[in-house]
C-alpha cells in the first residue's frame, strides 16, 4: 500500500543540460549520476530493454520522493 505523502516525480534526461546534475524535483537536493555513494539518493528500480538502460527509478534520501529516470542515450 502506498503511503499518501509519496510522490513520484518524472525526469527525462534527453531534456536536461550540462552533465546530468538535476535537483530533487519536491526538496531540490542536487542529484548528480556521478554519486554512487547513495548519499543523496538510493536506487530503487531498474528496467532493461535487451542491453539497455530504459528507466530507472531512485528515491531521495533527503525527502523520500521517488523519481523516475527515462531518456537514456541509447
Amino acid at each position: 500500500m502506498k503511503q499518501s505523502n509519496e510522490q513520484l516525480f518524472t525526469i527525462d534526461l534527453a531534456r536536461i543540460e550540462g552533465n546530468g546534475d538535476f535537483p530533487c524535483p519536491r526538496c531540490r537536493v542536487l542529484i548528480s549520476p556521478d554519486d554512487e555513494s547513495e548519499d543523496v539518493y538510493t536506487i530503487v528500480d531498474t528496467k532493461v530493454r535487451g542491453e539497455s538502460l530504459e528507466e530507472l527509478t531512485i528515491q531521495c534520501n533527503k525527502c523520500g520522493s521517488k523519481i523516475r529516470l527515462i531518456g537514456f542515450i541509447q
